[in-house]
């Protein structure tokens, strides 16, 4: 079964209870590239309390991890932009 934008959303919001939520399926962009064929692409835009005092590197374990069982079913790429409330 493949990975839906829904299905990204849905698991951080239930993990991150963000303040701001954005999810972008950006895999009609890499059509054609040899990474298409073993998954989906992704943008996601989140801004959460948990991040708070929280390197990127962090911050992006912590998105990692809340996706962890949807990225097996078909993420192939996962760009990030996690920021807690009050970044630049």
């Amino acid at each position: 079964m493949s990975v839906l934008a829904q299905d990204i959303d849905a698991a951080l919001r239930t993990a991150l209870a963000p303040v701001v939520l954005e999810v972008q399926d950006d895999s009609h962009l890499h059509a054609g590239h040899a990474g298409a064929r073993e998954g989906r692409h992704f943008s996601v835009r989140i801004v959460s309390e948990r991040f708070n005092g929280l390197s990127r590197l962090a911050r992006h374990r912590l998105v990692y991890d809340s996706l962890s069982s949807l990225i097996p079913r078909g993420i192939h790429a996962l760009a990030i932009d996690a920021r807690a409330p009050g970044d630049p």
